[in-house]
């Protein structure tokens, strides 16, 4: 039986919520974030498994890190893993439409199973959901809301602070 722990922690976007299980990331989810899994499924309260994870994020947010390097437990369909798995080459400060990722995964008539796809990711920030934008260039939706998402590509691409 799988083992699950979290932590909240306090980000410029609110509480962060970091579940593990067995003492990987599984999930990283933010208040009022569309597809986050009831408060009774993140296990014990218990912020031992996360000081990398806790580390890597204030970097991140500090403008120091570009590119997480942490284990992920990301569970979900192999459609979904294969979307999540595009998502982590999008680099740091740029985007990627829903079609441009669909193309990358060989299924390129797939873009709105990728947005389906996009949006069920377990682990925002780290896996950057937030750099997936429409065919015309426009933000599209985000599980955390669109003010997070317009404020995490600023702040990557070096146009707002914190």
């Amino acid at each position: 039986m799988e083992r699950k722990q979290h932590t909240v922690i306090d980000s410029a976007y609110g509480p962060l919520t970091l579940v593990a299980t067995d003492g990987t990331l599984s999930g990283l989810y933010m208040t009022e974030q569309r597809h986050r899994p009831a408060e009774e499924t993140f296990g014990e309260r218990d912020e031992r498994p996360f000081g990398a994870v806790i580390d890597q994020l204030e970097a991140y947010f500090q403008g120091e890190l570009k590119e997480f390097d942490l284990p992920l437990a990301l569970h979900g369909t192999p459609f979904q893993r294969s979307v999540w798995q595009q998502l982590q080459k999008i680099p740091y400060g740029e985007t990627r439409t829903y079609g441009e990722l669909a193309a990358a995964l060989g299924k390129p008539a797939a873009s709105r199973a990728v947005g389906l796809a996009n949006g069920k990711n377990p682990v925002g920030v780290i896996v950057p959901c937030h750099r997936v934008i429409g065919a015309s260039g426009g933000l599209t939706g985000y599980g955390g809301g669109l003010e997070r998402k317009r404020r995490l590509l600023d702040f990557e691409r070096g146009t707002a602070l914190f």
